[in-house]
């Protein structure tokens, strides 16, 4: 690759070219000299993106502020512990940066306390898991011993401690009903921190039965009472949540990773707003955010000093260039066009999923009430793994899924899920919606299924080869080009 400049300005219009995207090209020229095919990746990347229709629910498009904010000098800084109290010191500058991260997350949300460090989702949720164990089970047992450091404790009290620590019961949203791997999936760290209970949603409704779900939760009587989902169409009524926990005196946690931006752009409000009813919340930076790739954690005052122990608690050395960037994301979230973005995320969601029905798909749960809609594939002949390559070879890019009662797993699984954050920020809207859902539709029926059935690869779904029909996916892909230029 001779010229990095001349490639990029191939895939940006000269016009657009402002100074983040010349900063970006001098980025990338930078990145060529040592290794020109990591440039030539992140240009392909680009490349990719332009010519796909991204409907991923849990991707999006950051700005070119929150990208550039991660690649500096930053990234050359250790600073474990939390801002003004860290394990190293020349930390001052990052301590401005983490300060500043927290406020305006505790602004945009309207929370107690902010932790902006956990460098993904996952590990919010782990952090958040601690943070409830410290508080509820660890400090309660020192305090009964007379005892402040864990360092001193006998070796009885510290196995009782562990013991304690080690058998608490979590009930969250199953996997296959819209929940999260770290929700106490067995195949996750989660399941084998707790004894891991599920509650689901109703077979024939696909909606969350809160009448079952009081009585699962008061037989049960977790420490922990997990809500949030990964794919979950509909809202939740987080103030009837924390009724149910009080009665049972459990913790109520939400994992808003993916509706994050709904609450932050006030689309979800009141008794769907999870933070003025949760006890602790944990979230990603990016999907409907639009921030960077990351973590966050927000809490009540009582749960504050044990989230702030991240590290050395579970995590190590936090990273203060993305610190940098989920400030300014923070920042972009706080304002009004932000908030007629989250609004046109759910407009645009419920238009696609209307079209989608009016294809003759069918819907779990019947439509949506945020970025995303579940379509079982099964009618079609397909598993969702055969759905989901089947559209990646014509142009959109979007993720299998699985759905209620899923009997091919969650590999192969039995869903789509589509979402509108990414296409949303792209400037589209209802019309476009409908012509997404149109190519959806063909691509489906178009779409057959070859099984290997020789060998010891019989009957293996893996080996299910994509047949679309050539004029349909040269209609998709003509259409789909239109839409992204």
């Amino acid at each position: 690759m001779k010229n990095i400049l001349q490639e990029y300005i191939r895939t940006t219009p000269l016009e657009k070219l402002d100074a983040g995207s010349v900063a970006y090209i001098a980025n990338l020229q930078k990145i060529a000299e040592v290794a020109p095919q990591i440039a030539k990746a992140i240009i392909q990347e680009l490349k990719d993106q332009r010519s796909n229709l991204k409907l991923i629910a849990s991707e999006n498009y950051s700005s070119l502020s929150v990208q550039l904010s991660m690649g500096n000098l930053l990234t050359d800084k250790y600073s474990e512990g939390y801002a003004h109290h860290r394990f190293y010191p020349g930390c001052s500058n990052v301590d401005e940066i983490e300060d500043l991260a927290c406020a305006e997350a505790v602004k945009l949300f309207g929370c107690d306390h902010a932790y902006v460090q956990p460098h993904s989702g996952a590990d919010a949720n782990l952090i958040a898991f601690w943070s409830i164990l410290r508080t509820k089970i660890q400090v309660p047992l020192l305090d009964k011993v007379g005892e402040k450091d864990l360092l001193k404790l006998k070796k009885e009290d510290w196995d009782q401690l562990r013991i304690n620590l080690g058998n608490q019961k979590l009930l969250a949203m199953d996997l296959f009903s819209g929940g999260h791997l770290t929700h106490g999936y067995r195949h996750n760290v989660s399941a084998q921190m707790f004894d891991a209970y599920h509650y689901g949603v109703n077979e024939s409704t696909g909606l969350i039965d809160y009448e079952e779900l009081h009585h699962l939760l008061k037989t049960i009587k977790p420490l922990i009472f997990l809500a949030g989902y990964s794919a979950y169409t509909r809202k939740i009524d987080f103030e009837l949540l924390r009724q149910f926990a009080d009665e049972v005196n459990a913790v109520l946690m939400v994992d808003m990773a993916h509706f994050a931006g709904l609450v932050a752009g006030k689309v979800f409000e009141g008794k769907f707003n999870p933070i003025p009813y949760a006890h602790i919340v944990t979230s990603t930076t990016h999907k409907t955010l639009r921030g960077p790739r990351g973590g966050l954690i927000l809490c009540k005052g009582e749960f504050a000093e044990s989230v702030d122990k991240g590290c050395p608690m579970v995590m190590g050395g936090p990273l203060p260039h993305v610190m940098a960037a989920k400030a300014i994301a923070f920042i972009e979230a706080n304002n009004e066009d932000f908030k007629l973005y989250a609004h046109k995320i759910v407009a645009n969601s419920n238009a696609l999923a209307q079209a989608c029905q009016m294809n003759g798909m069918k819907l779990i749960s019947g439509g949506t009430d945020n970025h995303l809609l579940l379509i079982d594939v099964r009618p079609y002949g397909l598993t969702g793994r055969q759905a989901e390559g089947a559209l990646r070879e014509c142009g959109i890019t979007l993720n299998r899924n699985t759905i209620p009662n899923d009997t091919n797993g969650p590999w192969y699984t039995s869903g789509l899920r589509l979402g509108t954050p990414a296409v949303t920020t792209l400037g589209m809207e209802s019309e476009q919606m409908i012509e997404i859902a149109n190519f959806v539709k063909e691509i489906l029926e178009n779409t057959k299924p070859d099984i290997v059935k020789k060998g010891k690869d019989a009957g293996e779904l893996s080996k299910a080869l994509h047949v679309t029909d050539d004029a349909v996916k040269e209609k998709v892909q003509s259409g789909i080009k239109r839409l992204l230029h």
